[in-house]
């Protein structure tokens, strides 16, 4: 379980520091937070729990989320940004995540676009962003964030195959510090988040930490899907892949290494 004083202690200065909500089991972080949102709940609210009993990822897809086993946590942002630049926001939290990892545990995390975070080719965590406007305006978006960290086997049949912190470390990883970091991190690219000239870098740093948006053949799967060769980022966040047909900005969807299973 969570030192919630200690976070607390840890957190002062950053915008999450007193507005920590935990529970022992919830259905879905993301859930509590947007309807925690709709509700009035302040920019930094953070939501977290030892066990998702109904976790989600992007496209409808379940995250599993066992008692005590990863790291479970959704952030509601009141940012002001407009619905044009919202593509952005789970780059910049993939940025914060491979920075928490890395300054936690010492271990690389591979960006794959749009959401997904690997050590090597194996899958150790994804993001969910969802997002309402209000009124006509900008609103507020969750940041959802699921981290395998203790588990010792998955489930077969994954498109991707999946790994935890523990398996790679080859020893036990605390989520305290994890946590920690990671709230660090996502205070740090949200205040960026204001930045014009900050947020026009997100596309190029994304890069710098992914070795799958630039010279990799992928297969995209979605509503755009076809298989070419990746040619970076655009100014929106969206894909840029080379097809046999011509050059395709891909807006939603996933990738997977080409011949590779969907």
């Amino acid at each position: 379980m969570y030192d919630l004083s200690a976070l607390e202690s840890a957190l002062a200065g950053t915008a999450f520091a007193g507005n920590l909500h935990f529970e022992p089991a919830t259905g879905s972080t993301n859930s509590d937070a947007m309807a925690a949102a709709r509700e009035g709940a302040p920019h930094g609210s953070v939501f977290f729990a030892d066990e998702q009993t109904a976790g989600r990822g992007r496209g409808d897809h379940a995250w599993h989320s066992a008692a005590g086993q990863g790291l479970y946590v959704s952030v509601l942002l009141r940012l002001g940004m407009p619905s044009s630049r919202m593509p952005l926001l789970p780059l910049a939290a993939g940025l914060a995540v491979a920075a928490a990892i890395r300054n936690a545990s010492g271990l690389a995390v591979d960006l794959r676009w749009p959401n997904d975070l690997l050590i090597g080719p194996r899958k150790t965590g994804g993001i969910l962003v969802e997002s309402q406007s209000e009124h006509g305006g900008p609103g507020f978006a969750v940041v959802g964030i699921g981290i395998n960290v203790h588990q010792q086997s998955f489930a077969p049949g994954l498109a991707t195959p999946a790994t935890s912190l523990d398996l790679e470390l080859g020893r036990w990883a605390d989520r305290q510090p994890l946590l920690i970091a990671l709230l660090e991190s996502l205070d740090h690219e949200a205040r960026a988040l204001l930045d014009p000239a900050a947020l026009a870098g997100i596309p190029d740093r994304v890069a710098r930490a992914s070795t799958w948006v630039r010279n990799r053949e992928v297969e995209v799967h979605g509503p755009q899907a076809c298989t070419g060769i990746t040619e970076g980022l655009d100014e929106h966040g969206f894909l840029r892949v080379r097809t046999a047909t011509g050059l395709v900005h891909v807006q939603t969807g996933g990738i997977r290494a080409a011949g590779g299973p969907r």
